[in-house]
């Protein structure tokens, strides 16, 4: 069969072979699903490590709500390398990305991504960690210091509670050049100062392995004598910590709690193996993180600091809280 068409400068009528037909039709709907493609906006999120659980969580969050809104991701993992997420930026940069998430490697190199993405003119929310200086439309995260001074006031009561009227607490912290390492050891030893218990030492974390783990509270438990509890300022590496208390032989003399969490705490905490956790809610900051973007890109007003709850979790609230903890903390949705 072939197709007969008219001119539309003379009226005359010329015949289509079937096969040129389909050659135009087919052709037709590649340009237009390219074009529909290249309409959708897209993200670029630039984190420090998804190796580490809380930003791979952080990540399903932004894919999550993205989708959602009808945007394309491009997740970026530094490994831990301030190098690496700079030539992530310049990648991002360089394929007109529509907006940045950025989640820094610390806060001080967040200044160079932020000076980066201005002179694109990318518009940046930051995720967490914090910057040090420069533009950018938000920055969510959690409120580290309101979180870290429940945490050490859930301490002080597991004190109490044994009848310890004395002893130090040992903090293995996150690097102290980030806005929320500073932010957790303060909000934590403000409590522990109304209390009147000491401080024992801090260690920064490097490689956020088990092995560092495992030798700083090692380190920490021989320094001090006195010791009572063990702050971990991370979640994923607590079995170096747990392997270190037991290798002193200090189990039930030494208490362990962390900041963040790990599906094992659901089982953890009940069994009193740690006495707590504060829990951030990474996926729900994806989510508002991808929030304040959509909302930038349409022209709306941005809040430009938004600071999420820290949930001090306890044997005594994890069952009450046990939703909220699935969805915003573990990312487990549907």
């Amino acid at each position: 069969m072939n197709y007969q068409l008219s001119s539309p400068l003379n009226g005359q009528r010329f015949t289509l072979p079937p096969f040129f037909v389909i050659i135009v039709i087919s052709l037709l709907m590649v340009a237009f699903s390219g074009g529909a493609e290249a309409s959708q906006k897209r993200l670029a999120y630039i984190v420090s490590d998804l190796r580490i659980p809380f930003w791979e969580i952080m990540k399903r969050g932004i894919e999550h709500r993205a989708g959602e809104l009808g945007y394309k991701i491009d997740p970026y993992s530094a490994d831990n390398s301030a190098k690496q997420e700079i030539e992530w930026v310049a990648k991002a940069i360089k394929e007109r990305v529509d907006g940045i998430i950025i989640s820094p490697t610390n806060s001080s190199a967040a200044v160079t991504l932020l000076r980066l993405a201005q002179g694109a003119r990318i518009p940046v929310v930051i995720a967490d960690i914090g910057s040090d200086g420069g533009e950018y439309v938000s920055y969510i995260a959690s409120d580290n210091f309101a979180g870290s001074y429940q945490l050490g006031k859930l301490l002080v009561t597991a004190f109490q509670q044994r009848q310890w009227d004395s002893g130090s607490v040992g903090i293995i912290g996150i690097p102290q050049t980030r806005a929320n390492g500073k932010a957790r050891t303060a909000g934590f030893m403000k409590a522990l100062n109304e209390a009147g218990i000491k401080g024992g030492d801090l260690r920064q974390q490097v490689d956020f392995s088990y092995q560092e783990t495992y030798d700083f509270s090692r380190e920490l438990i021989a320094a001090n004598p006195e010791l009572r509890a063990l702050w971990l300022q991370g979640s994923d590496r607590y079995q170096g910590a747990l392997d270190a208390i037991a290798a002193a032989g200090k189990q039930g003399e030494i208490l362990l709690l962390c900041f963040d969490a790990e599906p094992e705490f659901l089982d953890l905490i009940p069994q009193g193996t740690l006495v707590g956790a504060g829990m951030q809610q990474p996926f729900l900051i994806g989510e508002e993180a991808v929030d304040a973007l959509d909302a930038h890109l349409k022209g709306q007003a941005v809040l430009q600091k938004r600071l999420l709850p820290v949930l001090p979790v306890s044997a005594e609230n994890i069952k009450r809280l046990l939703p909220v903890i699935q969805r915003n903390v573990l990312g487990l949705v549907p």
